[in-house]
């Protein structure tokens, strides 16, 4: 590796853990907040609209690839919606939930399409500046940063807020964001080998264009499954654990920090694995994890689990969620056609989040049904299904 290449590793870290901590803080704590000081459960589920941004991102990902011929384009991009995210982020500091609800709702909505818009830009930039060989290693980094993102908005910023208070906990959510920026003002990258932007307009179209690119329909159905053994036990994971008896503090820690804390971990030796042993069999490998994580949990749920087995389960499902979100990131990037990067490799991960949206809403009705024990074993079925999707859509050279 050159000697200056590692430098474009800590800039993208710096960037997903910029865009992820407010999100999580914004879509997990702030509901804490809100029934502390008696806001109905209707209201505080309407917050999760919020999120909307992120699962439609894709019809504006046309404008931010038309408009950005070179990687330093992008790189405006990024900081630009950066700037924006802060200064909203002030904004809604200066209000108070209990007379200016509205209002804060808004500005979220706000926040989270500069944060959207900012991640469409990165994950452009990312593609311009990473050579193959370096995807697998950025893909850790953006994985890992997310999920450190996520440790921190959700546990050390819901301790902030305790102690300085709602208006001083988002200024300094806002100059953390600020900060976060710098690494990429600073860095400078020569020599890259940008490729040439297609000529032709880019517009919403090529949305659907891409999913007319030859093969494609098998792409999406990886893509559909690949997280489906796992998600349905990450989403039944806390309620699971109440239903055992664990307290909310036990709970907390096991999943939200433990358990996040191994994701990261994970994606950091993702990248490397990836690199080692390749993408394809990097894939089932961690397919084979995912499968290994189903079953796992079915055997444990037949009876009363011990708190031993517990902690090995919430380590290995965290961490095959953290190993998958790599290989799935790197396959991603080597498939976005030229000029439209940020368009496809947003689509692909719309995709994702689409489809585990559906599977941790089934999951709860799958529960009721079922019991937790079936819903395992279904997620374990699934898991088995994605290996034969593999065996089915992966291309033999990738």
């Amino acid at each position: 590796m050159e000697n200056k290449s590692w430098k474009k590793f800590p800039v993208l870290f710096s960037l997903y853990i910029a865009q992820s901590v407010p999100m999580s803080f914004f879509s997990t704590v702030v509901p804490v907040i809100m029934r502390q000081e008696n806001y109905s459960l209707e209201a505080i589920g309407l917050l999760q609209l919020v999120k909307i941004p992120w699962i439609i991102k894709f019809l504006w990902a046309p404008l931010v690839d038309r408009t950005s011929s070179k990687a330093r384009h992008y790189k405006k991009w990024i900081i630009l919606s950066e700037l924006f995210y802060a200064v909203i982020i002030i904004g809604i500091g200066f209000l108070e939930l209990q007379t200016d609800f509205r209002m804060i709702v808004i500005l979220m909505v706000i926040a989270f399409i500069a944060s959207a818009t900012q991640d469409i830009a990165t994950d452009a930039y990312a593609i311009l500046i990473l050579k193959r060989a370096e995807r697998s290693i950025g893909n850790s980094m953006q994985s890992a940063g997310s999920f450190v993102g996520a440790l921190l908005g959700t546990g050390v910023l819901l301790i902030a807020y305790y102690y300085f208070g709602w208006k001083t906990l988002l200024f300094l959510l806002a100059l953390f964001v600020l900060f976060a920026v710098i690494p990429l003002m600073l860095y400078r990258k020569k020599g890259a080998q940008i490729p040439e932007k297609v000529k032709e307009r880019i517009s919403v179209a090529d949305v659907y264009k891409f999913f007319r690119i030859k093969g494609m329909h098998k792409r999406v159905l990886i893509l559909i499954f690949y997280y489906s053994g796992i998600i349905g036990i990450l989403a039944m994971l806390k309620p699971y654990m109440v239903d055992l008896g664990y307290s909310v503090k036990q709970i907390g820690f096991m999943s939200g920090i433990l358990g996040t804390s191994v994701a990261a971990i994970s994606a950091f030796v993702s990248g490397y694995i990836i690199k080692t042993i390749g993408r394809r069999s990097s894939a089932f490998l961690f397919a084979f994890i995912n499968l290994l994580a189903g079953l796992f949990f079915v055997f444990i749920s037949t009876g009363t689990p011990g708190l031993p087995a517990m902690y090995a389960g919430i380590c290995l499902v965290w961490g095959a969620y953290g190993l998958s979100t790599v290989v799935i990131y790197t396959t991603s990037m080597d498939i976005v056609r030229k000029g439209r990067e940020g368009t496809d490799f947003t689509v692909q991960i719309v995709i994702t989040h689409l489809s585990g949206m559906l599977i941790a809403v089934f999951s709860g009705k799958v529960g009721d049904m079922l019991g937790y024990t079936g819903l395992f074993t279904l997620e374990a079925g699934l898991a088995l299904l994605s290996v034969f999707v593999l065996i089915y859509a992966l291309p033999k050279k990738i």
